[in-house]
């Protein structure tokens, strides 16, 4: 019973020993829990066209309506294509694409590949 109520003493004790210590305060933190989180778009649609060159590209149609991304291979890293205004086509670096998720064909440019059309 002694046992127990040392033992009892002393978590009170170890508990109580930083109640006189400040919190430290993070200047931000107030900025930061007021920022709304905005979550990526979701893929809206995925196709895989066949291009007139006989090679694949695996495009990812997202929901924002802004943009696609464009594979070689299932697990090559996507590449991002934006389309800056509404009618014109997606492009990146090297990339651009006209078409659109409902459509059965694409005009696709790729770096090395050039422009040319794919089917669904």
């Amino acid at each position: 019973m002694n046992r127990v109520a040392l033992l009892s003493a002393l978590v009170v004790a170890a508990a109580l020993a930083g109640c006189g210590k400040p919190i430290p305060v993070d200047a931000t933190a107030n900025e930061t829990a007021n920022t709304p989180l905005v979550m990526p778009p979701s893929i809206a649609a995925s196709k895989t066209y066949r291009c007139k060159d006989n090679s694949l590209a695996y495009v990812d149609y997202l929901s924002d309506g802004k943009t696609v991304t464009v594979r070689d291979t299932p697990e090559a890293t996507p590449t991002a294509l934006t389309m800056m205004e509404p009618g014109k086509p997606f492009t990146a670096e090297g990339y651009a694409l006209t078409g659109t998720p409902t459509g059965a064909s694409v005009a696709l440019t790729r770096p090395g590949k050039g422009s040319q059309s794919c089917h669904v």
